[in-house]
């Protein structure tokens, strides 16, 4: 069995991302919780993870770190993880891809936090920016590859899907306004089952930093 080594459920969207797809596949895992105190380096994670950083999963004490490492990994036993399409495939490793690796800007904007339910504000145009690529992401997969055959962006749940959960959250916290297509997707997603699992644990947690909280007055205060 593994064991996953994540985040505040609250503030962790990276810690979501493996969590939700093992749930999802029916992958057994122990689950570990640890405090992401403090957004620099923390010497104390480096026991768990090369990097320091959480999700880290561990098998019979090896590690794999990064979340789309760790999708990758647990992919190569459970290939179902993937849209079976060759075309499919390498587009939904394209945009888990990009996702892992972009949209700072949206994502030092609008920080993770569960417990926020805001009015929302016009975003400036740089976060503009990654909002409006990740709409044409979703857009994009639902049309060209998601036919009839399910509710999420390949048709049926995949890594690419796990790896987008976070954005999901952030546009629902801090009520970004989506275009029907888009709003369909997040609305099937917030509908998962372990989404709604992982919602309910991480508003019921205690513990709170201030600087991921500073920004509810900025998007308008509680809707």
């Amino acid at each position: 069995m593994f064991d996953l080594y994540i985040g505040n459920k609250n503030y962790s969207s990276w810690s979501l991302r493996p969590w939700l797809l093992m749930k999802h596949f029916g992958v057994p895992f122990a689950e570990h919780m640890v405090s992401v105190a403090g957004r620099d380096y923390n010497p104390a994670l480096k026991p768990l993870a090369g990097n320091a950083r959480v999700p880290s999963l561990h098998e019979d004490g090896f590690q794999v770190w990064e979340s789309i490492a760790i999708a990758e990994f647990l992919a190569e036993r459970y290939p179902a993880m993937w849209p079976a399409d060759p075309k499919a495939r390498a587009r939904a490793r394209s945009i888990s891809a990009e996702m892992h690796a972009g949209f700072a800007q949206l994502r030092t904007a609008m920080p993770m936090n569960l417990k926020f339910k805001l009015k929302g504000k016009p975003a400036a145009p740089e976060v503009q920016r990654d909002i409006d690529r990740v709409v044409e992401i979703w857009e994009e997969a639902r049309s060209r590859f998601a036919t009839d055959s399910g509710p999420y962006l390949f048709g049926d749940f995949s890594v690419a899907d796990a790896m987008y959960a976070p954005i999901v959250w952030r546009f629902h916290v801090y009520n970004v306004d989506l275009p029907p297509v888009a709003a369909t997707y997040r609305d099937a997603m917030l509908s998962h089952p372990a989404m709604r699992e992982w919602y309910a644990a991480g508003i019921g947690e205690h513990e709170a930093h201030a600087h991921y909280d500073k920004l509810a007055d900025e998007y308008g205060g509680p809707r």
